[in-house]
């Protein structure tokens, strides 16, 4: 179950940051609507390694739409030839 909670509780941010955990963010409201979310820091950069993952990802698929794809035979030849040098 989601962890809600007034924004008007970080007077009190110990208690707040407290419950905070991976996996289980605190979300703070401001007049009763969903404001702010308070993750913890091991949450925050698996979101941002996901969004860069996601971003190479979607280059590499312009990229084979526009110069063509490689063969897995070609992939795998330029691995070797890398781990040669």
């Amino acid at each position: 179950m989601p962890n809600i909670k007034p924004v008007s509780d970080l007077r009190n941010y110990n208690a707040v940051l407290k419950d905070v955990a991976i996996g289980e963010p605190v979300f703070l409201t401001k007049n009763g609507r969903g404001r702010y979310a308070l993750v913890d820091i091991a949450d925050y950069e698996k979101t941002q390694a996901t969004m860069k993952l996601m971003s190479e990802l979607s280059n590499g698929r312009i990229s084979g739409e526009e110069k063509g794809w490689l063969s897995h035979e070609d992939v795998r030849a330029r691995f070797k030839q890398k781990i040669n040098e």
